[in-house]
C-alpha cells in the first residue's frame, strides 16, 4: 500500500504544479502532481517526467494512464471503479484515494485500493 503525505512515513519528493511554466522551479527528480490537464499530461510524457494526475472521471483516468502517469488520484466516488479498471487493463499507474486524515487508511486497505494521498499534498 502506498501512503503519500503521511507525516509518519517518508515519501518521494513531490511538487504540485498548475502549468508547464512551474516545472522549471520544481526540485530535481520530483514527481509532479496536478489536476487533469491534457497539455500537462502530454508534456510530462514527452519529457519523461514522473507525474500523478488528479482525475475527476473514468475518461480522464483512461487518458492519463495512456500517457504513463505514475499515480491516478481519485475521490471516493470513482476510486473503486478506477481500481477495478486499472487491474483489468493492467495499468502501470497506481490508484490513490485522496484522503483527509489517517482514519481513512483502513477503508483504503479493506477496499484493496493501491494507496492513499493526503489532500494537503495536492491542494
Amino acid at each position: 500500500m502506498i501512503l503519500l503525505g503521511d507525516e509518519l512515513i517518508p515519501c518521494e519528493n513531490i511538487s504540485t504544479i498548475d502549468d508547464i511554466s512551474q516545472i522549471s522551479s520544481t526540485k530535481a527528480n520530483s514527481t509532479l502532481l496536478f489536476t487533469y490537464n491534457l497539455e500537462l499530461v502530454k508534456y510530462c510524457h514527452t519529457n519523461t517526467l514522473p507525474f500523478g494526475v488528479k482525475v475527476n472521471d473514468i475518461k480522464e483516468l483512461i487518458y492519463a494512464s495512456q500517457f504513463d502517469a505514475k499515480y491516478l488520484m481519485c475521490n471516493q466516488d470513482i476510486v473503486q471503479s478506477a481500481q477495478k479498471i486499472a487491474e483489468n487493463y493492467m495499468f502501470d499507474a497506481k490508484i490513490l484515494l485522496i484522503i483527509e486524515n489517517s482514519d481513512e487508511i483502513v477503508w483504503v486497505a479493506q477496499n484493496e485500493i493501491d494507496g492513499a494521498i493526503y489532500n494537503t499534498l495536492i491542494s
